[in-house]
């Protein structure tokens, strides 16, 4: 297909009810191509990740039961209302991790860093969709998945559940469309997409939460869901453990306080890898430090220090860890060296005196490289080239219990905007692509 074809047929597969509810993007003619070894990297990345919250796991449990540092799941109970702790620690879940692992990745002139990890993640029906469309416009496309790698993965997740039930919040109702077109492609039927109202679950159904943590009060039948999920009469995914949702976890990982545990439980090879990938990471816990003491990598000595350091200096990027609405997206997220000084002050501010509700995470602002891509203009009808940067969002679905869990990737999402554009999320002037190697 010529580049004007090809791009037609991508725009002209869109299902009538689209994808994102009022959200465009850039077509590109082609798949983003990541080249062998990159493709090769991310394949390998799941076992990283998914003994990662395997062990993210494990020191919140040892942290209560006093054989890790108390602080560990006092920082991440803080906000959490006492109910949500209580299901949390529920034996039912004790070894619960996702069962969807998705990482945001950044590409950076000496590798890739990882910036955070959703466990409640949108894109999965929308990468299917991309997946699938341009294995069709290239049977030979090597792309990543597979056509139906992503449909396949998902539905694995939930075994043998008669059906499943995926509980979309209005929160998320973005990802509405998504999700149904995710459920349509099932060849027995049974995926169904429903509403927070819904709660006529049966036993051996297994439910998708589609929602955050920090809505609960706005999921009516969310208090039904956990229930259910607890007296093992349907299965639930991702648990709801909001440990998971936190981004402080990378802060704990670089924590060195807890690098013996660390060490143990992912191993010397998957530390090492783990620690390549991940920015480091700092908690901003206002709690005072000794005189004689600074902040690692920071040499401040105090976090209201930041508010003073120079434009220049201020190549941070501040984020709410998780257990808010701002803590998804583009949302809660500031970029020191972008901000007046007085937006830098205040958005310092809200995260020391936030610490006990919201706790706010810093990390170095990891700038990304430049990359070549395509988008066709329908406008003009040409071939636009477009200087940009880039994340990916592989997607990796767990099947198997204990031992024997094993993390499938799905495909990757590439996500493509202008170069001036420092924070990369969907938009109108981003590229959307699937990946291909």
């Amino acid at each position: 297909m010529t580049p004007h074809e090809a791009a037609t047929a991508v725009r002209n597969s869109l299902p009538s009810g689209g994808l994102f509810a009022d959200m465009e993007w850039r077509t590109s003619p082609t798949p983003f191509p990541l080249g062998d070894h990159l493709a090769k990297d991310l394949e390998s990345l799941g076992r990283v990740l998914l003994q990662f919250y395997r062990a993210a796991n494990l020191l919140y449990r040892k942290s209560v039961e006093g054989k890790q540092p108390p602080w560990v799941a006092q920082w991440l109970d803080l906000g959490k209302p006492p109910e949500l702790v209580e299901i949390q620690r529920s034996a039912v879940f004790k070894n619960d991790v996702p069962r969807v692992i998705r990482p945001d990745i950044l590409l950076t002139e000496d590798g890739f860093r990882i910036t955070e990890l959703d466990s409640v993640p949108g894109g999965i029906g929308l990468t299917a969709w991309l997946n699938r469309i341009y294995s069709q416009l290239d049977p030979n496309a090597p792309i990543i998945g597979g056509a139906d790698g992503m449909i396949l993965g998902f539905q694995a997740i939930f075994g043998e559940a008669k059906t499943v039930h995926i509980v979309v919040s209005e929160e998320a109702a973005t990802y509405r469309p998504e999700m149904e077109w995710l459920a349509r492609q099932a060849k027995d039927k049974k995926f169904r997409v429903q509403d927070s109202k819904f709660t006529d679950f049966q036993g051996g159904d297994a439910v998708y939460r589609f929602f955050e943590l920090f809505d609960l009060p706005n999921v009516a039948n969310a208090g039904r869901i956990f229930e259910l999920a607890l007296e093992k009469k349907i299965k639930l995914t991702p648990p709801p453990k909001p440990i998971f949702e936190e981004k402080m976890l990378f802060a704990l990982l670089w924590n060195w306080n807890l690098r013996d545990f660390w060490r143990q439980e992912l191993g010397e090879s998957f530390f090492a890898r783990a620690k390549k990938v991940i920015p480091y990471t700092w908690l901003v816990d206002p709690a005072p430090i000794p005189p004689h003491a600074a902040i690692p990598r920071l040499n401040l000595t105090d976090w209201s220090q930041l508010k003073m350091l120079s434009q220049r200096e201020r190549d941070l990027i501040l984020k709410i860890s998780g257990f808010s609405e701002k803590a998804w997206g583009a949302r809660g997220v500031f970029l020191g060296s972008d901000l007046s000084q007085a937006d830098w002050v205040k958005a310092v501010d809200d995260a020391i005196s936030g610490f006990a509700k919201s706790p706010f995470v810093l990390q170095r602002y990891e700038k990304t490289r430049l990359v070549e891509a395509n988008w066709f203009d329908f406008d003009k009808k040409v071939v636009a080239p477009m200087k940009g940067r880039a994340r990916l969002c592989p997607y990796y679905f767990v099947t198997g219990d204990g031992d024997a869990a094993r993390p499938q990737l799905g495909g990757i999402l590439a996500t493509i905007v202008p170069a001036d554009k420092k924070i990369i999320h969907g938009m109108t002037e981003a590229i959307l692509a699937p990946c291909s190697a």
